[in-house]
């Protein structure tokens, strides 16, 4: 009974611990002047250090993208402009920003926790109380702000590039013209398509960075535990960003 019991409660237990984080890191940000460089630092690590793996998916999601509508959908009855019409938005609206979602929730969660966790392990992080650094804002408030402010830069690179691959392949394949893949597009184009992605770069951004932060600083059980924080930081991320997807999508565009 008492261990069904601790089943049930651990995961409110663990929704607390991770809002109280976030609320002692964020309520440190008047110290910010002190994280400054650390910031620079991490939206390095977190975005331009992403931009090539990223920029790889997209290009390739795009490319399947115009395959796969060409396969299923031309035919001498439809345009082929539709392949614009399908490519462009996928890409805006999902592609871009869950794709890239999923390639930091793997890079650069999996590392935000191994770090974290090895320096909780080897007793840094106390070393760093012990100076009266402030650990909470010193680790985790550059890392949050720095997902939040560079998904956003690495969705929009993996829209273009996953656009320009599709367009690329179709052009190089036969299925459509360039002018024709434009028009497609343009037919269907919604401006509140790029805004939703944009939204949704930034909640996933503030999810994979603030779960994996909260994974890594509390780590215990020396190595091993620091391996299962990893672990755990790039599949509940993903989870997340999953279930955000939905609730987005349900909330934005009924």
């Amino acid at each position: 009974m008492a261990s069904l019991a601790t089943f049930l409660l651990e995961p409110v237990s663990a929704l607390g611990r991770y809002a109280l984080l976030l609320w002692h890191a964020f309520g440190s940000l008047r110290e910010f002047s002190i994280y400054r460089k650390n910031l620079a630092d991490q939206m390095i690590r977190v975005g331009i250090d992403s931009i090539p793996i990223v920029a790889l998916a997209a290009a390739f999601s795009g490319a399947v993208t115009t395959v796969q509508t060409a396969y299923q959908l031309v035919s001498p009855f439809i345009p082929r402009t539709i392949i614009g019409s399908i490519v462009v938005p996928s890409m805006i609206l999902e592609l871009g920003a869950v794709v890239t979602g999923f390639i930091l929730a793997g890079r650069v969660g999996a590392r935000i926790a191994a770090e974290l966790g090895t320096m909780r392990v080897t007793e840094q992080i106390d070393a760093l109380e012990a100076m009266g650094l402030n650990s909470v804002g010193y680790l985790i408030v550059p890392r949050v702000l720095a997902g939040v402010i560079m998904f956003p830069v690495l969705y929009v690179t993996a829209c273009f590039v996953g656009i320009t691959g599709g367009l690329f392949v179709g052009s190089l394949s036969g299925y459509v013209t360039t002018g024709e893949f434009i028009d497609g597009a343009r037919e269907f184009f919604q401006p509140f398509d790029p805004i939703f992605g944009t939204i949704k770069s930034l909640v996933f951004g503030f999810l994979i960075t603030s779960i994996s932060c909260y994974k890594g600083y509390f780590t215990g059980g020396g190595a091993e535990g620091v391996g299962q924080s990893t672990t755990e930081a790039a599949v509940t991320s993903c989870v997340y960003i999953l279930l955000a997807d939905l609730v987005l999508a349900a909330t934005l565009l009924s």
